[in-house]
């Protein structure tokens, strides 16, 4: 196995993570601040869910024509540029556009390097291997809020650190080998539909996952603000939801070695559902502390073993398409999870960003009661 092109791969896509987690909480608050209300602020947030659509159907199509580290390394520039741009151009119809910059640019990066990942690791270590990079991506968000946090608000200084990571880090890619081959094809919506029906369970845990990060990065901070608490602690909640993401994806990936994927899957959709139920009971108690480690760990780990899962059945091209197909449904759940959460936070209930996951996470569950939740292939005890 290579293993510095391992860590290669690694560290630009966890650059991207640091970069997001940096820029975009800054962006929501922002927008708080210039007095737009919830629903504004999901629309801002659900910009990069249209992209990652866009993203996903030319990701194969460019990987063939300029190789997946050149297009890698192409897609890591592009965004320190669109990100910026945020900060030179401070306008809400100027930043819905850069944000559908950003969604498309850093969703071909993801499909290339969670492909490069997956195409790289043993199958003895794939659960762990794979973990790692959940766990470290996972790392390198909540790193981005905390360092805004030491940043301050006030200025842009959020944004250059963005910048200067994604400037930086396609360097690391120079002289990689071992990425998937692709075939010059785009990704249509009629073969997700396809996969969807083949691999039930993983399509709704990706889009699950997706609304659920989409949500805690941008309207999180918005909610702990109208909940009554200051912007230091709302990044705080942000910083403490990413870390329970963090901390349990590395067990969670050894016991998907070792353990049946499909009790790990109804495990963590169960601990999600209960902890999403419980966010507005515990609230204002310290109970809301070890609860949001709870909530971020038991989402994280549902994204963690999709990626294993698709690792084990598909090589190049095939595991291309696969991730693409993973990112376009990440794209449908970034897209309707910061707009029914916003509208329904601004015009229902001020605590509709939980209930909606608790309501997913519930769906989930009766999804696999269902035979062929995994699609056909025998999962390893």
């Amino acid at each position: 196995m290579r293993w510095a092109t391992y860590f290669a791969v690694l560290a630009s896509v966890l650059s991207v993570g640091l970069a997001l987690g940096v820029s975009m909480p800054l962006v929501s608050l922002r927008l708080e601040g210039w007095g737009y209300g919830s629903f504004a602020i999901g629309v801002m947030a659900a910009m990069p869910a249209i992209g990652v659509l866009l993203g996903a159907k030319v990701s194969s199509h460019l990987a063939a024509y300029f190789g997946t580290a050149n297009l890698m390394r192409l897609c890591l520039w592009a965004g320190a540029l669109s990100i910026g741009l945020l900060a030179l151009l401070p306008s809400y119809p100027i930043w819905l556009v850069l944000r559908l910059m950003i969604g498309v640019i850093l969703t071909i990066v993801f499909i290339l390097g969670e492909s490069w990942i997956n195409q790289l690791v043993v199958e003895n270590w794939r659960g762990r291997l794979v973990a790692l990079y959940g766990s470290s991506y996972a790392l390198s968000q909540l790193s981005g809020p905390l360092l805004l946090g030491a940043l301050g608000t006030e200025h842009d200084y959020g944004f250059w650190v963005g910048v200067g990571l994604l400037t930086v880090s396609p360097l690391l890619l120079l002289g990689r080998s071992g990425a998937p081959s692709s075939e010059a094809s785009s990704v249509t919506f009629s073969e997700l539909w396809g996969f969807a029906r083949e691999l039930p369970a993983i399509a709704w845990a990706v889009s699950l996952f997706a609304a659920f990060e989409a949500m805690i990065l941008t309207l999180l901070p918005v909610y702990c603000l109208q909940q009554g608490f200051t912007a230091d602690i709302a990044l705080a909640m942000v910083s403490t939801v990413v870390v329970g993401d963090a901390l349990l994806q590395l067990p969670i990936g050894a016991l998907a070695d070792y353990l049946s994927r499909r009790t790990l899957f109804a495990g963590c959709a169960v601990v999600l559902m209960l902890s999403s139920l419980a966010i507005p009971a515990l609230l204002d108690t310290l109970l809301i502390w070890p609860l949001w480690v709870l909530f971020g760990a038991s989402a994280g780990g549902l994204f963690t073993l999709s990626l294993i899962l698709i690792g084990e059945r598909y090589r190049d091209d095939a595991l291309v398409r696969a991730n693409a197909h993973i990112a376009q449904l990440w794209g449908v759940g970034c897209l309707v999870g910061p707009l029914a959460a916003g509208a329904g936070s601004q015009w229902i209930n001020g605590h509709a960003l939980p209930l909606l996951m608790a309501v997913g996470a519930f769906g989930l569950v009766l999804l696999l009661l269902r035979q062929g939740a995994f699609g056909p292939m025998t999962e390893p005890a």
